[in-house]
């Protein structure tokens, strides 16, 4: 008999949202022989929990209160559903009365910090995973002995930065492999999203980054496979949304789907495809809802490299530009530069230069940092030029494809076009434009370059 295959599974909120959604997903587990399960919050819940925090922050106990209910009929709907034991509801009750502590103590002290935040929220997903345990408990009956809950926070170990903590890597590691035994056909379930400091605090990897945990945790066991549940069966050659001929690929590299979440794709958080690239794991994108549609496998190998796999679109970014005579001939100026962003921990997307001008793109959520554009002032003359798009085409050999730009910009020639990048990775041609016609390049480019399965 050959040895059962380390599968690791993350299910999304929608794929858990009710007690159905939660039976399917345990079902697809049996199905797949998951051995570790990964759950994100039921789909609203986090959102609700935020909300919470900043209504008690604000002062406002009505409405706290009014958010406290919907979180525990939401969560007791559908233990009721799916009929659990007396023990799961004690659970529940436990977990919302913490909910309740933590945001009276909030409301108390008026301050809602990043580190009361990440206790707060890692709720979510603790509230769900104890019900998904039953879920499991019930679609495997015969198997329901080894199916075992377990806390993220004892296992998944990161540093103090609260609201967007950084893994560490090795200890995660040491931890799993101490704690987490497969020999007897044991299946663990667990949160993504949440972890814990070496002093036992509660932190999260920032929003949407429970798919990072279950890549973290496919590192840590040594996994065969990454499967990535959630409501659409792969990853699109363009959001369907903006174009309605996008189709779900087969296959994408690493490097590929990597510059593709970190360029607009929402199906998949960046930083998930750097542990499953670290020990080369493949994963796998599916909809939990239509398993036997398929969906998209991420390797490091693949069958076919076509120029353009895929193009995304980036909205709500800003256009930042320094300048200044001191960079002509001058070095230390970027390091300079980098260092303010470093500072501040905003991350560049986009960058150009010129001998005496930089220009750069940001996500417009870093100029809620009001001192961010006044550090950048001491160096230079900084404009700012909000409300773009930022397209980009993934593919293969973009930098060495002769006329490609001027195919590109063939497609859409009335389309203002505020910056280039290119030459920087051989997976990524992007530029800038307003945000009003994001959508419209996207569909003109996509209907150029895909309109055939590449």
């Amino acid at each position: 008999m050959s040895p059962r295959k380390k599968i690791v599974s993350k299910f999304g909120g929608t794929s858990i949202g009710d007690a159905q959604c939660m039976l399917r997903s345990a079902e697809l587990c049996r199905k797949q022989n998951s051995c570790l399960i990964v759950v994100s919050a039921t789909s609203g819940s986090t959102n609700l929990l935020l909300e919470l925090g900043q209504k008690s922050e604000k002062g406002s106990w009505d409405q706290a209160e009014t958010l406290l209910t919907q979180l525990r009929e939401k969560h007791f709907k559908i233990a009721e559903e799916l009929k659990v034991s007396s023990l799961t509801l004690q659970k529940l009750q436990m977990l919302l009365d913490d909910a309740k502590s933590l945001s009276q103590g909030i409301f108390l002290l008026r301050d809602f910090s990043p580190k009361a935040s990440d206790a707060l929220l890692s709720l979510g997903e603790r509230l769900s995973s104890v019900l998904f345990l039953e879920a499991m408990k019930q679609i495997s009956v015969e198997a329901k002995e080894r199916i075992i809950w377990i806390d993220a926070r004892e296992f998944l170990k990161t540093d103090e930065q609260f609201g967007k903590a950084r893994p560490q890597i090795a200890l995660t590691a040491e931890k799993c492999h101490q704690g987490l035994s497969f020999v007897r056909g044991e299946t663990y379930v667990t949160q993504g999203f949440i972890g814990s400091s070496s002093e036992g605090a509660t932190t999260t990897l920032g929003r949407g980054g429970s798919d990072y945990s279950a890549a973290l945790f496919a590192e840590a066991i040594d996994a065969d496979v990454l499967e990535i549940w959630t409501d659409v069966a792969g990853i699109a050659s363009t959001d369907p949304r903006l174009e309605p001929s996008a189709f779900a690929l087969k296959e994408i590299s690493f490097q590929e789907a990597s510059e593709l979440a970190t360029f607009g794709a929402k199906i998949l958080h960046p930083a998930t495809v750097a542990p499953a690239m670290r020990k080369n794991i493949p994963v796998f994108v599916g909809s939990s809802f239509e398993s036997e549609l398929g969906g998209t496998w991420i390797r490091k190998e693949v069958s076919t490299s076509p120029l353009v796999r895929a193009l995304a679109l980036r909205k709500k970014q800003v256009l930042v530009t320094l300048s200044t005579p001191d960079m002509l001939h001058a070095h230390g100026f970027l390091f300079q530069i980098f260092k303010v962003f470093n500072d501040h921990k905003v991350s560049i997307d986009a960058i150009t230069t010129s001998e005496i001008s930089v220009a750069l793109t940001l996500d417009d959520s870093a100029l809620l940092d009001k001192t961010l554009i006044s550090e950048l002032s001491h160096f230079a003359e900084v404009q700012v030029e909000e409300g773009l798009s930022l397209i980009s085409l993934i593919g293969n050999g973009i930098n060495h494809t002769p006329g490609l730009a001027q195919k590109i910009f063939t497609v859409i020639p009335e389309i203002n076009v505020r910056m280039i990048c290119l030459g920087a990775s051989k997976h990524n041609f992007c530029f800038l434009v307003a945000e009003e016609k994001g959508p419209e390049a996207i569909q003109r480019l996509h209907r150029v370059f895909m309109n055939s399965e590449l």
